[in-house]
């Protein structure tokens, strides 16, 4: 094993090394350990959070390059999935640092991909036309009526917001939905949620253009069945679905939690990594539940299908994508084979 550790980067055995270190997830009952030392971006990120104005010095802003640097290297030219929901979308201040986020990505030469939904907003416009939302086991009943609020929302208002954000931000962005180029197509998951999909196929043809090009496809989770109707997707399983097919490096799904905790209550029990069997093992545990159950097979799928690694994360904190992407220690879970 020290070998092994040994021939891995400095970024990677940093990884390697906390894995090893938990051998199983603790229980729910056991003491939380100190947090480790973290490391410069990660300093800057938590003072952030609490209000600090985080001026840096000169050593500071090299030591954050310093960290980054390897991360830049190993994930220039992949392709990275994001799937934009909760409340880094509705927030303002969070939105803004989000789109300069993947601003920034786009810029040294990593590939995203933003994959959204838009729950909230949907939620608005209904009211506005006198239909009142309804869900059954979490999930949205789309009737004919709300698939058409549905999709005009999505796809005419959310995604054309989050394209002008990301291009006033410097970023070349094209919106979409799943309609365009056959990208996405499904299936009705259930008749009694009307017009609610899961994902059959899909076509990368458009989004491996756009990507190589360099611009930042933005995807709406509206796809179409066989005879072109509508179908309202799940943005969590769209974006596992598009990871998996475009054979994406990381798929990263920002929610309003830290990640997965041994104890949802208690951000302190957050677990930083997961390999697939050991989620399945928390899933039959009980300590994965809820609606954390979905993203985490959302996760194991994607993974079980080709993506390299799978992460959970806060989107409430700033800059969470780039921790998670560049910094040593990341941000949130993450899950590998």
């Amino acid at each position: 094993m020290a070998s092994v550790v040994a021939s891995l980067s400095v970024p990677a055995r940093v990884r390697a090394g906390r894995a090893a270190v938990r051998a199983a997830p603790p229980a729910k009952t056991a003491a939380v350990k100190p947090a480790p030392r973290r490391a410069p971006a990660r300093d800057i990120a938590v003072r952030a959070a609490a209000g600090d104005s985080c001026e840096l010095d000169n050593f500071q802003r090299v030591s954050v390059l310093a960290e980054a640097l390897p991360y830049l290297q190993r994930f220039a030219g992949q392709t990275v999935v994001v799937k934009y929901g909760g409340a880094a979308m509705t927030d303002e201040s969070l939105k803004d640092r989000v789109i300069k986020d993947l601003v920034l990505l786009s810029t040294v030469g990593i590939r995203p991909i933003l994959v959204h939904g838009g729950g909230p907003e949907i939620n608005g416009w209904l009211k506005k036309v006198g239909i009142e939302p309804k869900f059954l086991n979490g999930l949205r009943v789309t009737d004919a009526a709300t698939m058409e609020i549905v999709e005009m929302v999505l796809v005419g208002k959310v995604n054309k917001s989050l394209v002008s954000l990301i291009n006033c931000a410097g970023g070349r962005a094209v919106g979409m939905c799943g309609k365009d180029g056959n990208t996405l197509r499904g299936k009705i998951k259930n008749p009694e949620l009307g017009f609610v999909g899961d994902v059959t196929s899909v076509d990368t043809a458009v989004l491996s253009q756009l990507v190589s090009s360099g611009h930042i496809p933005v995807v709406a989770t509206v796809a179409m069945d066989e005879s072109g109707q509508a179908l309202n997707v799940n943005a969590d399983t769209a974006a596992g679905e598009i990871a998996a097919s475009i054979g994406a490096a990381k798929l990263i799904l920002m929610t309003d939690v830290p990640g997965v905790c041994t104890d949802k209550d208690d951000p302190g029990t957050l677990i930083r990594e997961l390999t697939i069997n050991e989620s399945r093992d928390l899933v039959g545990d009980g300590v994965i539940a809820g609606g954390m159950i979905p993203k985490v097979e959302c996760c194991v799928k994607s993974i079980a299908q080709g993506v390299k690694s799978a992460h959970i994360i806060d989107g409430r904190a700033p800059h969470s994508l780039l921790l998670e992407i560049l910094t040593d220690e990341g941000a949130g879970t993450m899950i590998t084979g």
